[in-house]
């Protein structure tokens, strides 16, 4: 993807291939003397079994820059966050594991919840919540970084290169978002974002006209991307989804909070590869069905904000539109998978496009049933308006968890 394309509206950071990992790692260490790199991991105990989390933490251990780590784990009993503690204890960095199921992070969720403050639902987005959180109590790093754990092309270069953007006080960006092409080598993967996002978007702009949202969403090469950086001033005002809609809308938030010059996408991997997601198309609750229909209603509700009207017509039409859009971009996404010598099952792409195009009307029939749905989880400026201590005691679970079950 060797480039300097611009497309004018946020600004591309390439890999032109003329600098080094060891280069950047040697500049990130002397930027981070003044100015503290954190990174967090969002983790399912699953994913200390799987394929990729082992070479994670190896790669990590050759990021001198990282101040800190902050894990956020779920779904684990008393007995795997023993091991995940064990497990993790290989960083030499200042890291630490939050136990999402323990009693004392329960405990800090329920104090929430009587505020009616609480994540609605579990998932990653909440994880990275309270990830966030956490790190707000900690009070020592300048910028962070994002990523998931199933990861199974992880190189420390891609850390590098996501975090770069904003630990660097010579530039202006506040947020970046990692891209890459989506494939393992054989077949082209990515699904959601080709076969949803980007048709969803076209689509948009020709039923409801043109908006700067959807001219900014359209800019991103990989909206969908699990990787992010930030600086730690963003945080405090960083409105999370629960759901699936996550990476839209930590994306809409940058729209919201930042000016587009402060916001920009950077080249992080020549290839890329994770646990997928089943198509589930027998049920709307799970896997990239579920995933379709939340990242809908992150797009509608974001473009209701903005004053975009919508109804069951606009949502027919913009059915129709999406379908249309979506084959023709099937056909070039064939061609090129065809050229580059990568597989694409053109009976499951048409399928999953189907699926989609059902969703896409599923999604605003639940929009409309319910538009004054809570959206995001609070931020944490108004959870700790609302509880001054809450980040501090969370700070002390965490901490007395350690000591206990270390």
């Amino acid at each position: 993807m060797a480039d300097f394309h611009q497309n004018g509206n946020i600004a591309t950071l390439h890999n032109l291939r003329t600098t080094t990992t060891e280069a950047l790692t040697r500049e990130l260490v002397t930027l981070s003397g003044s100015r503290k790199i954190a990174l967090i991991l969002p983790s399912l105990y699953s994913e200390l079994e799987g394929p990729a989390l082992g070479n994670i933490l190896d790669e990590l251990k050759q990021a001198p820059y990282l101040h800190r780590i902050v894990i956020g784990l779920d779904r684990a009993n008393e007995k795997q966050f023993r091991h995940a503690r064990e497990f993790f204890s290989v960083l030499p960095q200042h890291h630490s594991v939050i136990w999402n199921d323990g009693p004392r992070m329960l405990e800090i969720q329920e104090r929430l919840r009587k505020l009616d403050l609480a994540p609605r639902e579990p998932g990653k987005g909440k994880n990275v919540w309270t990830c966030i959180g956490y790190l707000l109590a900690c009070q020592d790093c300048s910028s962070v970084a994002i990523h998931d754990c199933d990861i199974t092309t992880y190189t420390r270069d891609m850390l590098a290169r996501l975090v770069y953007p904003v630990a660097n006080p010579a530039f202006s960006y506040q947020m970046a978002k990692g891209f890459y092409p989506r494939t393992d080598g054989s077949k082209l993967n990515g699904r959601v974002s080709r076969l949803l996002v980007s048709p969803l978007l076209i689509a948009l702009k020709r039923v409801v006209g043109d908006r700067d949202y959807l001219d900014y969403l359209r800019s991103f090469r990989y909206p969908l991307s699990g990787e992010f950086a930030m600086r730690v001033s963003v945080l405090p005002d960083l409105r999370i989804p629960s759901d699936w809609g996550l990476e839209i809308g930590v994306l809409s938030e940058g729209w919201r909070n930042l000016a587009p010059k402060s916001v920009c996408q950077v080249e992080i991997a020549d290839t890329y590869d994770h646990k997928h997601q089943p198509l589930s198309e027998e049920d709307a609750s799970a896997g990239l069905s579920r995933m379709s229909v939340d990242i809908c209603k992150a797009v509608y509700r974001k473009l209701a904000t903005d004053g975009t009207v919508f109804s069951e017509a606009v949502f027919r039409s913009l059915k129709a539109t999406y379908y249309r859009s979506a084959l023709d971009l099937l056909d070039c996404y064939y061609n090129d998978a065809r050229m580059n010598g990568l597989s694409i099952d053109r009976h499951q792409e048409e399928a999953a496009i189907e699926l989609f195009a059902r969703n896409v009307v599923l999604a605003g029939q639940i929009f409309l049933d319910n538009p004054a749905e809570p959206p995001s989880i609070p931020t944490w400026n108004r959870v700790h308006a609302a509880d001054p201590d809450i980040m501090q005691d969370m700070l002390k679970a965490v901490e007395e968890d350690e000591r206990e079950f270390g």
